[in-house]
């Protein structure tokens, strides 16, 4: 187990310079080259790099994936992720602190690795249910210690109040800031119960963007007052809890910053005047990714970006590009009391990540938590139980729409209830009358209607419009802002594909359990 010494003893031992390296970030990734690992070592030994965050591929970071670049497939990540980190933390004089963004497990980053529900689906679970929650964070808490990792950079605590937003959505716990305070504060209790860190996000408040700020930088044009009220909420709330960390996003909002249109992880108006001064948080601020076009396509001098986010008041310079450049500029510009008080908090935090035991080297097995989830999420948003086991009893046909795994949904049903199944509209006998409609769509994210091209949603619309329809929706719910359930006998919300997600809606169907979810959010 590594160890450090405490910040009372580090401080006299350090230069300057190596402060300063204490304070980047940059990326790692499991599916590098050996000519880019080693690259990386020697950044870390000669720079004094303080921390790193992983990624699967330099084509998976976000801001790169947007440009359909090939993503490796690697069967064997997990152990390439803990094989890494050892090298890495070799190569480091100092430990390196290690993070990664895990809001739904390690896969949401690292293949082949355990997968819990997105956050929009915890967000439908009754409050009586919470504990649920708490085990999530838990569990992917216990991932993260077997591999190595230190910081989990989750969870979300943006408010989703924009239906068109192409980023944050399904990560979000809903609508509701107080629901939001109050899952987040389960989530982050469970991982605090395991001793790895969090870092709520994105400050102050990602919810109401219809732009991505890993492609743009998105505008909030709200009063000060209503950002108070509701988008600054969470953050308000659970600062005062003691949080981690603090992420600070990529936002232009002009009511925060003096009437600036400076981003948010750039602006001393919102870190040190608002976070800091007006909320009293004096943690770790950690700035969402520099190499986000939000950011990063606006400052072409190399370094210019990592200082300004660090005299914004950032202590962690997440996926810093510029390294050596950044540091000169810092050293140049930066007085030595701003230097040691980012430096101070980094290494406190540094203290107690270290300070947790040996960690299990073994996954979690998500299946039986996932499954109690589902109970709980699963959500009647249309008709009634009644109007279900009405239909289960008559004759029905199945249409699945845009599945490209198997079905357990109606497999499930299948070995008690014998039906057809067609995969289009077409397909279906014009004397079919009672559609059971699975409903799985392609993508999480609401660019391009979720994947689903204009004709396909003209096909699901005639379908509900003609034909006697159950929907059950096994995705992100603002796909019904696309789709026209006023002719749908009932609507049953699922959220995720996952296989025990889709035997839950199975045993919902055929009336063995009630739905007890509730919409987080408005369609």
């Amino acid at each position: 187990m590594l160890k450090i010494l405490p910040y009372t003893q580090i401080t006299k031992t350090l230069s300057l310079a190596e402060k300063v390296g204490q304070l980047f970030m940059p990326a790692a990734f499991i599916n590098d080259t050996e000519e880019e690992i080693q690259r990386l070592e020697k950044l870390i030994e000669e720079q004094h790099i303080g921390s790193l965050c992983f990624f699967n591929s330099r084509a998976s970071a976000a801001t790169n994936f947007e440009g359909k670049k090939k993503i490796v497939s690697n069967e064997k990540s997990f152990e390439t992720l803990r094989n890494l980190i050892a090298r890495y933390q070799k190569a480091a004089k100092y430990p390196l602190l290690i993070a990664i963004d895990a809001e739904w497990g390690l896969a949401m980053r690292i293949e082949n690795t355990p997968r819990y529900p997105y956050a929009i689906t915890l967000g439908a679970i009754p409050n009586a249910s919470e504990t649920l929650i708490y085990e999530v964070g838990k569990n992917i808490a216990k991932d993260c210690k077997a591999a190595g990792i230190h910081w989990n950079l989750s969870p979300c605590i943006d408010v989703n109040n924009n239906p068109n937003n192409p980023v944050i959505g399904y990560r979000s716990f809903g609508e509701d800031k107080i629901q939001v305070t109050q899952k987040a504060l389960a989530y982050i209790n469970g991982t605090r119960s395991e001793g790895v860190l969090t870092s709520i996000k994105h400050f102050p408040g990602h919810g109401d963007t219809a732009t991505d700020s890993h492609l743009g930088l998105p505008i909030i044009s709200k009063t000060k007052q209503e950002l108070t009220d509701n988008e600054l909420y969470p953050f308000r709330e659970l600062v005062l809890k003691g949080v981690d960390s603090v992420m600070a996003g990529h936002l232009s909002v002009p009511a925060l910053a003096n009437g600036a249109s400076t981003p948010s992880s750039l602006s001393k108006d919102m870190i040190q005047g608002v976070l800091r001064t007006e909320m009293g948080y004096d943690g770790v601020v950690i700035s969402d990714a520099l190499n986000m076009h939000a950011v990063s396509k606006n400052y072409p001098t190399k370094g210019e970006l990592e200082w300004l986010a660090f005299d914004a008041g950032n202590d962690v310079l997440c996926f810093a590009e510029h390294i050596n450049e950044g540091k000169a500029a810092i050293l140049k510009n930066a007085s030595e009391t701003q230097i040691e008080e980012s430096f101070g908090r980094i290494w406190k935090l540094k203290e107690k990540a270290f300070s947790i035991g040996n960690p299990d080297s073994h996954l979690t097995n998500p299946d039986t938590l996932n499954q109690k989830i589902a109970e709980q999420s699963i959500t009647l948003y249309k008709g009634n139980q009644v109007d279900l086991t009405e239909f289960a009893k008559n004759k029905f046909s199945g249409l699945e729409i845009a599945l490209n795994t198997d079905n357990h949904f109606f497999k499930s049903i299948l070995k008690n209830k014998k039906f057809s199944i067609s995969t289009n509209e077409t397909e279906l006998d014009k004397s079919d009358e009672n559609i059971l409609l699975a409903l799985f769509p392609p993508q999480v994210k609401p660019t391009n209607n979720f994947g689903f091209t204009a004709e396909e949603l003209a096909s699901i619309n005639s379908v509900i419009r003609t034909k006697n329809v159950i929907l059950y929706v096994f995705g992100n719910p603002y796909i019904l802002n696309h789709i026209n359930v006023e002719n749908a006998k009932a609507v049953i919300i699922v959220y995720q594909h996952l296989k025990s997600f889709q035997n839950v809606a199975a045993n919902h169907f055929l009336g063995n359990l009630e739905a007890h979810g509730k919409l987080p959010i408005t369609i």
